[in-house]
């Protein structure tokens, strides 16, 4: 019986060992998923090859945004979509234009008299018909985009960016801050097609913060998530530093919400679904304090919210055992490494331990 008891303790030490060196050693992922676009990592975008294009895009898109093709005019998606909203491209996500800057050119394709400001399109020349025209073509993704000529409205710059709908996926404005693209809405808040957001920050710490972020980062309202450090008592500490065990902080969450759209309440909602509140300085097989359950408040509102959030649950018998978040005073927030931001978005199947229970 003995040497079972070891067995088994000896398999546990080593799966717990195993899941803290798969953390310590994981690496930055290059983000190459068409279905994985983040604005923030762009940087990370890496075009995939022709294969994994014509699985993710339709022929159609293919053979415009790859091989310099031409959909029909008037047969496309969005040659008469008047809604407000940003077009981005179908291969990177990158932004390209606005609803703002779109006109009815009668040609039968989506016109614009200039790209959204900040994006950035590369122009060439293009003599394949014979004569001279300027191609447009996405920078980061190089995809073949339209042409541009010097026919549009005289009133706004005089240009036309005569744009392939297959080249383009269009963001409406109501989801443009939920799909990272926020820096952009100012133009439509002042001319009263949105109403400008009510930014407040929350910080969470639940386990790792890999899956937390995953599950945060869709919610609803949640308009950035950064994960980090928190609540100790070292400076500017490494990932190694916090795994030691040494440094007092958690692995936390600092999410920036739309107060508009989401209460900081329902945000508290997620967070006590998403992870074991009950488990002392653990998260599955994730043990030590930088695991905790904690509620780091902004604002002495959000300190009442969090504690009758929680005595609710505890009156409610939500869970079997006692609840052992802490709710405490926020301090500084150590953003951590670059390859942990989004990890799970460059790193998709990697490893988690959280689920959204209903």
């Amino acid at each position: 019986m003995n040497m079972i008891k070891i067995i088994v303790v000896a398999a546990v030490v080593l799966l717990a060992a195993a899941v803290i060196a798969k953390k310590l050693h994981a690496k930055p992922a290059t983000q190459n998923a068409l279905t994985n676009f983040e604005p923030a990592t762009m940087k990370y975008f890496k075009k995939p090859d022709a294969t994994q294009l014509k699985k993710k895009l339709s022929s159609e898109q293919f053979a415009v945004t790859q091989q310099c093709g031409t959909e029909p005019p008037f047969r496309n998606a969005y040659w008469d979509n008047h809604k407000p909203g940003i077009y981005v491209d179908v291969v990177s996500g990158e932004p390209l234009f606005s609803s703002l800057d779109k006109f009815d050119s009668g040609t039968g394709w989506p016109s614009f008299t200039q790209p959204v400001k900040g994006a950035e399109v590369v122009e060439k020349q293009d003599v394949t018909l014979g004569r001279e025209r300027t191609e447009v073509r996405s920078k980061v993704a190089d995809s073949h985009l339209g042409h541009v000529f010097n026919d549009g409205p005289g009133d706004k710059g005089g240009m036309r960016y005569c744009i392939n709908s297959a080249s383009l996926k269009f963001i409406p404005v109501e989801e443009m801050d939920q799909a990272g693209y926020g820096k952009y809405l100012e133009p439509f808040v002042k001319a009263n097609l949105i109403k400008a957001p009510k930014p407040e920050t929350a910080i969470l710490a639940g386990g790792c913060f890999w899956g937390m972020e995953e599950i945060i980062r869709q919610i609803p309202g949640v308009t950035k998530t950064t994960v980090g450090y928190t609540g100790g008592k070292t400076t500017d500490p490494t990932y190694e530093e916090v795994c030691s065990g040494d440094t007092g902080h958690a692995e936390a969450i600092e999410v920036v919400f739309d107060s508009s759209r989401i209460s900081y309440e329902k945000i508290l909602d997620y967070f006590f679904r998403m992870h074991d509140p009950t488990t002392l300085n653990q998260q599955h097989n994730d043990r030590g304090a930088q695991y905790r359950s904690a509620i780091f408040y902004t604002s002495d509102e959000q300190k009442k919210t969090a504690d009758r959030v929680k005595a609710q649950l505890e009156q409610a018998k939500k869970f079997n055992k006692p609840i052992t978040t802490e709710i405490t005073k926020a301090s500084k927030f150590y953003s951590a490494e670059e390859y942990h931001q989004k990890y799970l978005v460059k790193n998709p199947g990697g490893y988690t331990c959280h689920v959204l229970l209903d």
